[in-house]
């Protein structure tokens, strides 16, 4: 595994974990962030003893936003590639064949956020917060974060949470759907690891091709989406480790996959 400079990366028992390594600035993104995630994902995807990823923050902060310092003085022609670099980047979280799970510490604001929504799912500290607060600094957000946050809790509180910028609970959060559980921080690695190992211990084909037909589903009809899913059911018996999954199952033993 390569150095990085801004990303900390451990792998153990198929899962990799990916720690945003910042803490001086509160993880803030720069291009440094997007040019070394979009190398580690590159790497990960191509390890096939990785089931899962889970993306953390090192300190106090999930990530606080992108990096104010950088963007200030920024051009159309810069802002525009700062902006659909992100965007490009946390679609490919999307476009993983394994889950990546977002392991939230602590404020999740602004790309942050964005980053967090990115990831399949979010499990979170007591102690986290959330916001889209770009409105306060004359922006909006721009890791498309206008399109997740309507698609993942309702157009209302998209635009009630980016028109005001306001920040909110991890507990309101779950209320909105935008996180799926919310531990105390002193157990949120660890609960997040029981998850992670729970979904690395099911058939890595089923996994895979569930996210996959999940994700590509949205956008489709229901009946558009329930034919796909027919022919990636169907495709399924052809690996070995379907068949050995029914096996155990009749035989009343864990499967060896």
């Amino acid at each position: 595994m390569i150095e990085f400079k801004v990303l900390k990366v451990s792998i153990s028992e198929g899962i990799a974990l990916i720690t945003v390594n910042r803490p001086e600035a509160m993880n803030a993104l720069n291009s440094t962030f997007f040019a070394e995630l979009n190398d580690l994902l590159t790497i990960l995807a191509k390890d096939e003893t990785v089931r899962v990823i889970v993306i953390t923050g090192e300190g106090k902060a999930f990530a606080a936003g992108a990096d104010i310092a950088e963007m200030s003085n920024m051009s159309f022609d810069q802002a525009c590639v700062f902006s659909t670099t992100g965007q490009k980047l946390f679609l490919r979280l999307g476009q993983m064949e394994m889950p990546v799970i977002a392991a939230i510490n602590g404020f999740a604001l602004g790309g942050g956020f964005e980053l967090a929504m990115g990831c399949d799912f979010r499990i979170a500290s007591s102690a986290a917060k959330f916001g889209q607060p770009e409105v306060n600094l004359g922006l909006i957000p721009g890791y498309a974060g206008t399109q997740r946050l309507s698609r993942l809790s309702g157009l209302g509180n998209a635009l009630y949470l980016i028109l005001t910028g306001e920040m909110i609970t991890a507990e309101q959060a779950l209320a909105m759907g935008l996180v799926q559980k919310v531990v105390p921080p002193e157990q949120l690695m660890e609960e997040v690891m029981k998850v992670a190992k729970k979904i690395a211990s099911n058939g890595s084909h089923a996994v895979k091709k569930a996210k996959e037909v999940i994700r590509k589903g949205l956008v489709l009809s229901l009946k558009e989406g329930s034919q796909m899913e027919a022919i990636a059911f169907s495709g399924l018996f052809d690996y070995p480790s379907t068949k050995e999954g029914m096996k155990a199952f009749l035989e009343k033993r864990k499967p060896n996959w």
